[in-house]
C-alpha cells in the first residue's frame, strides 16, 4: 500500500470544524490542518499575505497542501500565490469558486440561485453561530444602527446554506432573517465541495 501522503490545510477559521469532521469521518490521520482568523474576511487584501507568510514557515513539511479558501475577495491574487508556489514545484490547491457560499452549495447549484434572485443575502454555520458579533457588531450596526439599511436595504432574502442538520441553528437562522426583515430560506448543502477537495488531496497515492 502506498504510504500516506502529508497533507497541510491552510484554512479559513471559519472552515475548522468541518473540515475536522471531515477529516475525522474519513479517518485522515496523514492531514494537518492550520486556519487563520476568519476575521480576515473583514480586511480581505490581508489575507494572501497570511497566507504566504504560514506557507513559507510550513509548505516543505508537506508533499501536498490545500488552501481552505475561495477566492474569498482577493482578487486572484490568491490564486496567483497558488501559481507562484506550484511553479516551485509544490503540490498546491485552493478551493474553487469566489466563496465558501459557492463551494458548500456547489457552484451550479449557487450560480443559480444567485441568478433567480440577486437579492438574497447568505449564511453558513459558522455564520449563523457568530451573526451578532460578526454581522451585527463586526459591520457596525450594533453602535450605529442607521448602518442597517445601508448594509442590507437592497436584499430581500437570507438563505440559510446549512452544513448540518441542527434545530438550534435553525431557530437562531430564522432569527438573523427576522432581526434584518429579510424572508427566510433554507438550503441543506452538508460539505460539498470542501469534502470532495479535502478526500483528493489527502486520498493515498
Amino acid at each position: 500500500m502506498a504510504e500516506s501522503p502529508r497533507v497541510l490545510i491552510l484554512a479559513c477559521g471559519a472552515l475548522a470544524r468541518e473540515i475536522r469532521d471531515v477529516a475525522r469521518l474519513h479517518e485522515f490521520d496523514n492531514v494537518t490542518l492550520e486556519c487563520l482568523p476568519a476575521s480576515l474576511h473583514m480586511t480581505p487584501q490581508h489575507i494572501t499575505p497570511a497566507v504566504r507568510t504560514r506557507l513559507d514557515r510550513r509548505i516543505d513539511e508537506f508533499d501536498r497542501v490545500l488552501v481552505g479558501y475561495a477566492d474569498c475577495g482577493t482578487a486572484g491574487t490568491l490564486v496567483d500565490l497558488c501559481g507562484e508556489y506550484r511553479a516551485r514545484g509544490a503540490s498546491i490547491e485552493m478551493m474553487p469558486g469566489a466563496h465558501c457560499y459557492q463551494f458548500f452549495a456547489g457552484g451550479d447549484v449557487f450560480d443559480a440561485m444567485h441568478d433567480a434572485d440577486p437579492t438574497a443575502f447568505y449564511l453558513t454555520d459558522y455564520l449563523v453561530k457568530h451573526f451578532e458579533r460578526l454581522i451585527i457588531a463586526g459591520l457596525g450596526i450594533a453602535e450605529h444602527p442607521e448602518l442597517e439599511s445601508m448594509y442590507f436595504g437592497n436584499y430581500t432574502k437570507m438563505i440559510y446554506l446549512a452544513q448540518t442538520d441542527d434545530p438550534v441553528l435553525d431557530e437562531k437562522a430564522k432569527a438573523a432573517a427576522d432581526r434584518l426583515g429579510l424572508e427566510f430560506s433554507r438550503l441543506a448543502t452538508g460539505y460539498g465541495e470542501l469534502e470532495s477537495e479535502v478526500l483528493e488531496v489527502a486520498r493515498h497515492g
